[in-house]
């Protein structure tokens, strides 16, 4: 799995909140690294990270993005790969096809990760880790997943929530849009990342829940700081430095941990 965003909890908010200069500075400083125009239109790939979902993901993605491409100026993009030989080696070879400048970042690089979150209008992304950092960079983004029919069936029969996306589930609300197993269409796609791209109001809705969402995973630690400080402990995850990712994965259990707790009193 790729490393998440690290950070020191009590230094988050200065940490994943730079000014907007700082932002625009780093995705300038990144087209200029990688020769793209200042007036193009950068999107962001994060098809997953194991091959067997980069693998299902990526074409998706493809074609959505060529549903778009006539409405798009310059259409340039950027896809941060996983640290495995075999899903590189895929994704090389794949974008050779793509009639669209692509530019290929190593996904362990949070500098690299971040400059591109920073130059691109948006994000596509399979649900994971990934979701978490968008939303902290204040990169508006639409989250997809496809599943074998017989798992997607298990899903539902199981599932206990209602989204896949920590944002959401935090939020508990469909901040972030998720076009999920067989609706996960590129068509489908294409209609909500436009919506993502070209959307004010839509756009401004992720954006301005990062905030929010500092609150949410913030809250439990401030107000139940020996308690938290017990799950952490009991994660086996050092107590001072951790993913944003994984305190939100640990805010939700904490949460539903606590509330199950207290119906049972």
């Amino acid at each position: 799995m790729w490393q998440g965003l690290r950070f020191n909890i009590k230094m988050w908010d200065s940490e994943l909140s730079p000014d907007m200069s700082m932002r625009q500075r780093s995705g300038e400083a990144f087209s200029l690294e990688h020769g793209l125009s200042s007036d193009a239109t950068i999107l962001t790939m994060l098809p997953g990270s194991r091959m067997q979902e980069v693998a299902r993901m990526l074409p998706i993605f493809f074609r959505t993005v060529q549903h778009l491409s006539h409405t798009l100026n310059d259409l340039s993009l950027v896809i941060p790969v996983a640290p495995h030989r075999d899903v590189r080696t895929y994704v090389e070879n794949v974008v050779r096809s793509v009639p669209f400048p692509v530019v290929l970042i190593p996904g362990g690089s949070l500098e690299k990760r971040y400059g591109a979150f920073n130059a691109s209008k948006a994000a596509l992304c399979t649900s994971g880790t990934a979701v978490m950092e968008l939303m902290l960079a204040k990169l508006p983004c639409v989250v997809a997943y496809q599943a074998h029919f017989l798992t997607e069936c298990f899903i539902h029969l199981r599932k206990k929530i209602n989204f896949i996306s920590l944002p959401n589930i935090l939020l508990d609300s469909p901040i972030v849009p998720e076009i999920l197993f067989r609706a996960c269409t590129d068509k489908n796609l294409a209609a909500k990342l436009s919506e993502v791209i070209f959307n004010d109001e839509v756009r401004q809705l992720q954006v301005g829940s990062a905030e929010r969402m500092l609150q949410v995973l913030y809250e439990p630690i401030k107000r139940q700081g020996n308690l938290f400080a017990e799950e952490l402990g009991d994660s086996g995850l050092s107590s001072d430095v951790y993913s944003p990712s994984t305190i939100a994965a640990l805010t939700v259990l904490y949460t539903d941990k606590h509330r199950r707790m207290v119906h049972r009193n």
